[in-house]
Parts: C-alpha cells; structure tokens; sequence
C-alpha cells in the first residue's frame, strides 16, 4: 500500500454487535470522498468475537484495512496512540466504533483538513445520551477548560481530525496517562470546530463506567496543569490566616470575658472542615505524586501481539524464518513499525 491521504483508526473493544453495521456504512463514505484512505482498527483485548470479525474483514478488503491486535486491554487512549503509530496518512480521523457518530461525517472533517486547519474537533448535535450524561460533560467541559486553558467545545465526542505533524508530535510523547484530544490541542496552530450529528448507541452499552469518567477527568486535569496545586496552595494561605485571626479573636476574648466553654461543637465543625481539606489536599497531591510514580517506572503502554496488514510489495517471506502473509510478527523494538511490540518508554 502507498501511503494513503487519509487515515481513520478505530479502537475496538467488545463490539461484536455492532461491527458488521460499522463496517457497511463506513467504507462506502469513505468511498465517496474521492481520496486515497486506509483503516487502522486497533482490537483493545476485546473479550467477545471482534478480533475475530476484525480479521475478517481485513480478509476482505486488505488494500484498505489495517488490524492493530493488543495482548490486552489497555484503555481508549492507549489504542488510539497505537493507531497513531501505524498511520500513514497525511490526515488521520479518530471515530469510535459504536456508530453514535456516523461515519458519513468524517467528510466534513476531511474538508477543513484540507483547508489548512491542523486540528479539527467536533460538537455532537442533538446528544443522545441521559440528562446526567449532558450536563456532567457540560460541567466538566468548563471546568477544564479555566484549569487547563484548553478550550474543546465538546471534550467527550472522538470523532476528531489531525494533521500528519500534530499525529507525529504526539508519537513523541510518553505519557503513561493522557487525553489525546487535549494533547493534540496544545500543539496546533490552526484549530477548529464543526458540527457533526449524533445517533443512538446501534448496539451494546458504553464500556464508560462512573468511574471510568471520573477517572478519565481527573487524568485531564492533573496531566495538563498545575493549577488545582496552586488552588490548594491559596487555600492553604487563607486557611492559615483565617487560623491566625480566629486565634488572635479566641485570646481577645479569654481576657475580656474570661474562661468560656462554649462553641464546642463549633470549635468540632471547623476541625472537621479543616480535617477534610487536608485529607482532599493529600488526595491531590497522591494524584500527581502517582502520575510521577507512573511515569519513572518506565513500564510499556501497551502490548501489540500482531498487526494484520497487505505486505509491501518485494517483501513477501518464503522458507521456515518467513512470517505469515500479511501478519506482521510482534517483536521487541522501541521504533514504531507494523511488528512494533509496543515496548514504548514510558
């Protein structure tokens, strides 16, 4: 394959319901864009039979169809990095493979690449979500937003567009812990936004917990700015000084009214109101303090155990040290390649 001007990655986990619809609708919209493409569906240690229809339809289209396979799972970010590093496109399009955001929107995205915008994100029209789901994602959205500085219209929505230089930088990156959306933002020099719609989940449910959310964002705001440390820190100041008067008060008024007993439950509220900032401090600096433990380790991202791909031309194997066609062999390496094992530092 040469290398096409259009890249689409798609990280799969668990979505053999809904694949056979993916695939049915997106080939024919890229089709019809009239520019060279390829696929890169990264399999993220999918548990049901999506590696298995995965491979299938890389059977089935070769020319076009890249199949990244982890040895596990390692998270949505993780397999998008993954795909990042198996693209050759001069463009690169993120979509996720449930179908809420249709693939005949990538169209518009192509469109403002083209026009020299290096990083294009999207606003979901018309939400198909619950009411929590909406107006947490809203809260979130500004409160990133005054703590990073990174302004994204609609943070929760991947289907987003790069340009090769902005993929590139982010390749050199080594975050154990990111947010690919807020990352590729801070490196662009032309950014944008459109419109794009928004459908019903066609099958299965979010693999997106409470949790899962919560730790996503706390994982957005500790990996892009200090601010919340610095929000502590004046907290601390204005605690300490409040401390200060009220002692200053407390002594004042043990000489002009000599011994008093009362405010004890008082005197409780505000050592456990003290108690809980402290505890919330230590609970924010354990999230940095573990970033950092994280990263040291230097423990790989991930894991690729094979990548299904057409093998370039002259470079078919034959005799017993030949791979098989059009698996890449997983190896250890630290450059990114189709046989990368993805030992990437960390």
């Amino acid at each position: 394959m040469n290398c096409p001007q259009l890249s689409v990655v798609i990280p799969v986990y668990n979505e053999e319901a809904g694949l056979a619809a993916l695939f049915a609708r997106l080939y024919p919209a890229l089709d019809q864009l009239g520019v060279t493409y390829e696929v890169v569906f990264v399999n993220d240690g999918s548990r049901d039979r999506s590696a298995a229809l995965l491979a299938e339809q890389y059977r089935a289209r070769p020319d076009v169809t890249r199949v990244v396979l982890f040895n596990g799972n390692y998270g949505q970010h993780m397999a998008i990095l993954a795909g990042f590093e198996h693209t050759r496109g001069e463009w690169v399009v993120t979509l996720d493979a449930d179908l809420q955001n249709p693939p005949e929107e990538i169209g518009k995205l192509v469109a403002q690449l083209a026009a020299g915008h290096d990083y294009v994100g999207t606003v979901r029209m018309n939400r198909q979500d619950t009411w929590f789901r909406r107006n947490a994602s809203r809260a979130m959205n500004r409160l990133r937003e005054r703590i990073t500085r990174i302004r994204m219209t609609d943070q929760g929505c991947m289907l987003r567009g790069y340009s090769r230089h902005i993929v590139d930088t982010v390749n050199q990156c080594r975050e154990i812990n990111t947010f690919i959306p807020a990352l590729a933002y801070t490196f662009a020099q032309n950014p944008t936004e459109v419109d794009v719609a928004h459908e019903e989940r066609f099958a299965g449910e979010s693999k997106y917990s409470l949790y899962s959310l919560i730790r996503l964002n706390f994982d957005l705001v500790t990996g892009f700015s200090v601010v919340p440390l610095q929000w502590l820190s004046g907290v601390g100041i204005t605690l300490s000084v409040a401390s200060g008067l009220l002692f200053v008060v407390l002594i004042a008024r043990r000489f002009i009214f000599g011994s008093e007993v009362q405010g004890v439950f008082t005197l409780f509220a505000v050592t456990f109101c003290l108690l809980g900032v402290i505890l919330f401090g230590m609970g924010l600096l354990g999230e940095y303090i573990g970033r950092i433990y994280q990263q040291v380790r230097q423990r790989p991202r991930y894991l690729v155990q094979a990548v299904l791909e057409a093998p370039p031309a002259g470079r078919v194997g034959s005799g017993a040290n030949a791979a098989e066609p059009g698996v890449a062999p997983a190896t250890a390496s630290g450059a990114t390649g189709a046989a990368e094992l993805g030992s990437h530092t960390s």
